[in-house]
């Protein structure tokens, strides 16, 4: 037995007479989802999902004061009971041992991790974890952990309309919260705080048609990028916008500081990065980042068209970042499908996108192989330098970057097959590209990962 967790367990119900110890899950599973939206070509989406969506953001954060990068992941108990569990756990990079993940949370009767959680740490060192909630019939919740970097208790904050969660603390005594509400469709709010117990009132930030939001912080600025959905509809979702904040959301500007009031309301407006709808295209965004400079990166999967199959191709894998002052982009690769989701990584000229661009065992569902894209000149031309897998038995899909990625827990997904009920495993790569898989099943409380040997 390990007694260090049990007593911190104990003694974090004694000062927390609300906190609650967490149960302990017996392995690494991932849920598997599909959204029920059939065509020739397979669902829409459906697979391992475990690390989805795209919208939740971070969900993972590397912390170099305990050397350890705290995790979250949707699971479930097991591979045919699809109960989704909100699970947070973490690596130790000084022993490259993984404990068995905490159960925060299970949603009985919830099997879709639309309802999956994001994380951050603030400058104390405390843990949160924002539940996804589902419109106002599932609402989400905030957690915070009892102690400093340690994930054996939490204490539950707050329960409100809240989906699609990205949370970022600013300073020692600021927090910003992005997030979506379906107010009228899918629209885009925040909200702030100085301790993250109390919140002021929600603020809308963006409502015409419905978008789907990406965010990034850069010292004391936030960056949001998104699509709009034209007259509601999701399967029309185009265009990309860009709005920024480093008053902690008192002033909201484009990249050229050119200030917007609050909410924008037309499709047309001076946050407009570019115009897909005038081309016919779909935008399905990915992540954000930033360069060297504090300059937004947008990364993007543009289709052309809603449904699986080859009459979405190109799916075209582009960046759009600033270049003389002007919004230019770049095409890094092609792929079969518009849920291939992906991360980028930045550091100086050295640009990196990880993801599922190969094709899988599935070809036309959500997800493939990983590949290592790189650049060498700030993402004007790129190469892939590595095949993370190969000859899977599953797709792999929704490549996550963790805030302050370390080199050795670089980037973390799940697989699942894309057509059929299949368990999910999950799986992390370092920075040179040696793959681990999580363990599927555990009997000990912690264990070293698996390395990855390709079918």
């Amino acid at each position: 037995m390990e007694i260090k967790p049990l007593l911190t367990g104990l003694l974090s119900l004694l000062l927390y007479p609300s906190a609650h110890a967490q149960m302990q899950a017996d392995g690494y599973k991932g849920i598997w989802f599909t959204l029920g939206q059939p065509s020739a070509y397979g669902d829409k989406y459906s697979g391992g999902l475990g690390t989805y969506t795209a919208n939740h953001v971070p969900m993972a954060v590397y912390a170099p004061q305990a050397r350890k990068t705290f995790f979250v992941f949707g699971g479930t108990p097991s591979a045919t009971e699809r109960t989704l569990q909100i699970m947070v756990s973490y690596y130790d990079h000084r022993s490259g041992m993984l404990p068995k993940p905490i159960i925060l949370l299970e949603k009985t009767g919830v099997n879709d991790p639309h309802d999956n959680p994001s994380i951050n740490i603030d400058h104390q060192g405390y843990i949160w974890i924002f539940v996804s909630g589902r419109n106002t019939r599932r609402p989400g919740s905030i957690y915070k952990s009892n102690f400093p970097y340690d994930i054996t208790s939490f204490t539950k904050i707050l329960e409100d309309d809240i989906t699609y969660p990205q949370p970022w603390p600013m300073a020692p005594d600021k927090f910003i919260h992005l997030f979506t509400r379906y107010t009228n469709g899918r629209e885009l709010y925040w909200t702030t705080s100085t301790n993250g117990l109390q919140w002021a009132t929600p603020q809308k930030l963006a409502g015409f048609g419905g978008h789907y939001q990406i965010s990034t912080r850069h010292q004391q600025t936030i960056f949001t990028a998104f699509n709009y959905h034209p007259n509601g509809d999701v399967d029309k979702r185009t265009n990309i916008y860009l709005l920024m904040s480093s008053s902690h959301g008192q002033k909201w500007t484009n990249i050229d500081h050119i200030p917007l009031p609050t909410p924008i309301t037309k499709s047309v407006n001076d946050a407009l990065v570019h115009n897909y709808e005038s081309e016919g295209k779909r935008v399905y965004l990915n992540d954000l980042n930033t360069d060297k400079n504090g300059n937004p990166v947008i990364l993007a999967v543009i289709s052309r068209d809603h449904r699986p199959g080859p009459q979405g191709n190109p799916r075209e894998w582009v960046i759009w970042k600033r270049q003389n002052n002007q919004w230019v982009s770049r095409t890094i690769c092609t792929s079969s499908h518009n849920y291939d989701m992906g991360s980028i990584y930045i550091k100086g000229k050295h640009w990196t996108v990880i993801g599922p661009t190969q094709t899988g065992p599935q070809r036309w569902g959500t997800g493939g192989e990983m590949a290592i894209w790189s650049s060498h000149d700030e993402g004007n031309t790129w190469s892939m330098t590595r095949q993370l897998t190969q000859n899977s038995a599953y797709n792999h899909s929704y490549a996550r970057r963790p805030l302050n990625a370390h080199k050795d827990f670089y980037a973390f997904w799940g697989d699942g097959h894309a057509d059929t009920l299949s368990p999910s495993k999950l799986y992390f790569t370092t920075k040179r590209g040696i793959v681990y898989q999580l363990p599927y099943q555990m009997t000990t409380s912690f264990t070293k990962p698996i390395k990855y040997k390709a079918p």
